[in-house]
C-alpha cells in the first residue's frame, strides 16, 4: 500500500509550500519519480483567479497538474502509478464546491458518494498521496447553519482522510510539526 500524508493549517499557514518541499524531496529520490498535482480550485472571481495564478507561478518546475473541481476520486484512480506522487491541494476548495457551489443548490447525495468513493479508493491506489487541507474549526462559531454544517462537514473529511493516511502534518506559522496516525482497528 502507498503512504498518504495529510497537510492541516491555518490559511497561509505554509500547507501547500510543506507539500511542494515533500513532494520534490520524494521526487529527487528516485530516477523516474513524477509529481502530479490534483488542483481542485474553481477560478470564479478575479480573487481567486488571483491566488490560483500565484501557485501555478510558485509550483515546482516538472509538476505535472490535472483539473479535478469535483471527480477527485476518479482523477486519483486515473493519475496513479508507482512512480507517481499525487498532490492535492486542496480538500477544503473540493468540499467548497460540493457544498457552496456558484450556481444552484449543494448537492448533498454527491458529495455523500463522492466522498464514499474517495475512501474506498485510497487503500488501493498505487501512488502515494499528499492531501492539503484547512483547519477552519479553531476559531468563532460561524454564524449561519450554512457555515457551521461547511465547517462540520469539513472537520469530519479530515478525521476521514487522516485515519486513510500514515501522517499527518499540521503548519503553524510555517512550521511543520508531524507525526504518524494512529491507526484504528476496525472491526
Amino acid at each position: 500500500m502507498a503512504q498518504h500524508h495529510l497537510i492541516v493549517g491555518g490559511q497561509r499557514s505554509g500547507k501547500s509550500r510543506q507539500a511542494e518541499r515533500l513532494a520534490l524531496a520524494w521526487q529527487a529520490a528516485a530516477s523516474g519519480h513524477q509529481v502530479t498535482v490534483l488542483a481542485t480550485a474553481l477560478a470564479l472571481d478575479s480573487e481567486m483567479q488571483a491566488r490560483i495564478s500565484r501557485h501555478q507561478q510558485d509550483r515546482p518546475a516538472g509538476f505535472a497538474c490535472v483539473e479535478s473541481p469535483l471527480l477527485l476520486a476518479e482523477a486519483l484512480q486515473a493519475n496513479a502509478a508507482p512512480h507517481r506522487l499525487l498532490l492535492v491541494d486542496c480538500l477544503t476548495l473540493w468540499l467548497t464546491n460540493w457544498l457552496m457551489p456558484m450556481s444552484g443548490p449543494p448537492d448533498l447525495a454527491g458529495w455523500k458518494a463522492e466522498l464514499q468513493a474517495l475512501l474506498d479508493v485510497l487503500p488501493k491506489l498505487a501512488s502515494p498521496v499528499l492531501f492539503v487541507s484547512n483547519e477552519v474549526g479553531w476559531g468563532v462559531s460561524p454564524m449561519s447553519s450554512e457555515a457551521r454544517f461547511y465547517v462540520d462537514e469539513l472537520g469530519r473529511l479530515n478525521q476521514q482522510v487522516a485515519q486513510a493516511c500514515q501522517d499527518l502534518t499540521l503548519m503553524v506559522a510555517g512550521q511543520a510539526w508531524t507525526r504518524p496516525v494512529e491507526q484504528r482497528n476496525k472491526p
